[in-house]
């Protein structure tokens, strides 16, 4: 017999008189002649109730059916007499396929979000997770659906690189020399790296944008989406050593254009999400973030924000606040700057774009012109409230006078990056690109503040486990 998910009985169209589920028990109450049993698989927020009598040839099952078991149930689905649910199951049959004893920790009480972090193995089968990774699973669904259906092509960009995107350095080394006594160049002194695996210095990947640039050069419109690394030393909430980037690269395209696009992106996966994902979201705003609904709305209704870097500058210098990071032209926004502009100043997502080159990646377009002497990129971050930046990207160099330019400010070495400019040799085109972290629209979406509880294993400094 098939088996009918828990979010199917309950949407059922009328009574069933055979129904086959499978689950986990959420809670067990026994009474006189009845035990009733939350069964949840995980496919919706909400359990349903299954009823089984202790005239049941199998009742004796259900003394094993702990909080945590696992059980299967053959029955009928009939309206239920009870309050705030339409259906419940009346078993005929009633089977524990795994016991759960007293020892599992996901018991009905409280618990705190450090606490489920301990138990990664086990917190999906929380409300909270369950809802944070339904979530996660639709939202992967509407990035590919959002650009197939612009005719984007989906590109898998390597995860091994020996490519620096952002110039930063911040990266994972992957080895397979051995470490205490690695073989060395003649002198004894420096380690020699033609002896590698792959004959070269090689990284886990900060970004597939560079590979992405070459198909964007012969597709036109092409995305990435796949985990990418920062050996960041940063415990915030917003960072982690290993995350989901999705990538756009767009031949033909300006930074306006760019602008646009991330817009459109953003506004379609809160569509999606509110659509698609109700009961969640509506689980969120109870219990995580009073304020979601709202926000998620707003941000759907009104159009973003732009703002320039030297405009938004001087609307934190005018702000009369004291910054613990001092504003000044020239040093990057930092995230108490940036959620003062969503949050205090433009209450709404804003788009601050043309930034000081100096601190700023090699690859982006050199503005034409200087005001008061300041060399300014077209680049563009999207800040948005409660997480302030979310996207972050640029209209690319596509002159290849002004990216060796660009290299040699970085002191980036042009060997190394061949093929790159290459691209600008043979058919340069306008193009433009931006990165969306995956988790930090997670983050927006379901108002939970903690990137570690957006991510199925985070992987922060010190913490590998799972």
């Amino acid at each position: 017999m098939l088996r009918t998910l828990v979010k199917d009985a309950l949407h059922a169209a009328g009574p069933v008189d055979t129904i086959f589920l499978q689950g986990w028990v959420r809670t067990r109450r026994d009474a006189k002649a009845f035990s009733f049993i939350e069964l949840n698989d995980g496919s919706c927020l909400k359990g349903l109730q299954v009823i089984v009598d202790t005239t049941l040839p199998d009742y004796a099952n259900v003394a094993h059916a702990n909080t945590g078991a696992s059980v299967e149930v053959h029955g009928k689905l009939v309206e239920s007499k009870g309050q705030g649910q339409k259906w419940e199951v009346v078993a005929t049959g009633f089977k524990v396929l795994g016991e759960a004893d007293a020892t599992y920790p996901l018991q009905k009480k409280g618990h705190t979000l450090e606490f489920l972090r301990e138990i990664a193995h086990l917190r999906p089968r929380s409300n909270l997770f369950g809802a944070v990774f339904r979530v996660r699973s639709r939202l992967a669904y509407a990035v590919h659906q959002f650009f197939q259906e612009r005719g984007f092509y989906y590109v898998h960009t390597p995860i091994i690189t020996a490519s620096d995107a952002e110039g930063a350095g911040d990266m994972f080394r992957v080895t397979t020399l051995d470490l205490e006594n690695p073989p060395k160049l003649e002198g004894g002194k420096q380690v020699d790296n033609t002896k590698d695996f792959f004959g070269k210095k090689t990284f886990l990947t900060v970004s597939g944008q560079l590979e992405g640039e070459i198909f964007a050069h012969a597709l036109s419109n092409v995305y990435t989406f796949g985990p990418t690394f920062r050996a960041e030393n940063s415990n915030t909430s917003r960072h982690a050593a290993e995350f989901w980037m999705i990538e756009p690269e767009v031949a033909f395209c300006d930074l306006a254009g760019n602008m646009d696009l991330a817009e459109a992106f953003v506004k379609h996966l809160i569509r999606d999400a509110k659509e698609h994902c109700a009961a969640d979201l509506e689980f969120f705003a109870k219990f995580v973030d009073k304020d979601l609904m709202p926000r998620l709305d707003f941000v759907l209704e009104k159009p973003f924000v732009r703002c320039s870097y030297t405009e938004a500058v001087e609307i934190l210098g005018k702000s009369g606040k004291t910054w613990e990071h001092p504003v000044a032209w020239g040093a990057n926004l930092q995230a108490e700057h940036e959620r003062y502009l969503t949050e205090e100043h433009f209450k709404c997502p804003t788009t601050v774009y043309n930034y000081p080159r100096a601190i700023k990646a090699f690859y982006m377009r050199q503005n034409d012109g200087t005001a008061e002497g300041r060399e300014t990129v077209a680049a563009m971050d999207l800040l948005v409230p409660g997480i302030g930046e979310i996207i972050g990207g640029s209209q690319r160099e596509e002159r290849l006078d002004k990216l060796r330019a660009g290299m040699a400010l970085h002191h980036l070495d042009e060997k190394a990056y061949w093929w790159y400019l290459d691209l600008r040799r043979y058919g340069s085109v306008p193009h433009a690109g931006f990165g969306l972290g995956f988790e930090r629209m997670l983050m927006f979406v379901t108002g939970v503040g903690n990137i570690r509880d957006v991510i199925p294993f985070a992987r922060t400094p010190g913490t590998a486990d799972f």
